[in-house]
């Protein structure tokens, strides 16, 4: 009797060419792939901004809020150990530059990784914000007071010439 011969050569094949597809996704950092685009300009921005009520702030790629905390600037850090468990740096992407708005820069933390800053200001995502727009960490004080970074008022053009018309004594309102 005659065995059986099967030839592999399609099936093989086919899963080669999974893998090299595969090989072109880049990873997104929470286990899932993205496919790689040619696309000039495609690349994901670290920092991006959104209107909320707040204001227009700055976020992350996931469009989750980004906060300051005062006292922190220019490599003077506060918020280390314990305290990223809470609020978590945000990290560039590996052999990149931060991109997205202006005055984006990297600082190096005391334990010799990198984070985005904006301004000189460390930035931070809060471990509570789990949807785009949320802003639970704004005022919130432990080590220090946290902030989303405004890049534009939610005052409006009118609210300001209001404002502006009832303060009529003179000097700095509110001081």
């Amino acid at each position: 009797m005659r065995q059986s011969t099967k030839t592999w050569g399609p099936p093989l094949a086919l899963a080669a060419a999974g893998l090299a597809l595969a090989a072109c996704g880049a990873s997104t950092g929470n286990g899932t792939a993205t496919a790689a685009s040619s696309v000039s300009g495609a690349a994901t921005k670290d920092v991006k901004t959104r209107t909320t009520s707040l204001g227009t702030i700055l976020v992350n790629r996931s469009g989750l809020s980004l906060y300051r905390l005062s006292g922190e600037k220019k490599g003077h850090f506060i918020c280390t150990g314990s305290c990223t468990q809470l609020w978590h740096p945000l990290r560039p992407r590996k052999g990149h530059s931060p991109t997205g708005v202006d005055n984006l820069s990297t600082l190096k933390r005391p334990d010799g990784s990198k984070q985005i800053a904006y301004k000189g200001h460390p930035l931070y995502r809060f471990d509570q914000d789990t949807k785009p727009g949320d802003t639970k960490g704004q005022g919130f004080k432990d080590v220090g007071t946290w902030s989303v970074i405004k890049v534009k008022s939610a005052t409006t053009t009118t609210q300001q010439n209001q404002t502006t018309t009832q303060n009529t004594g003179g000097g700095y309102p509110g001081y």
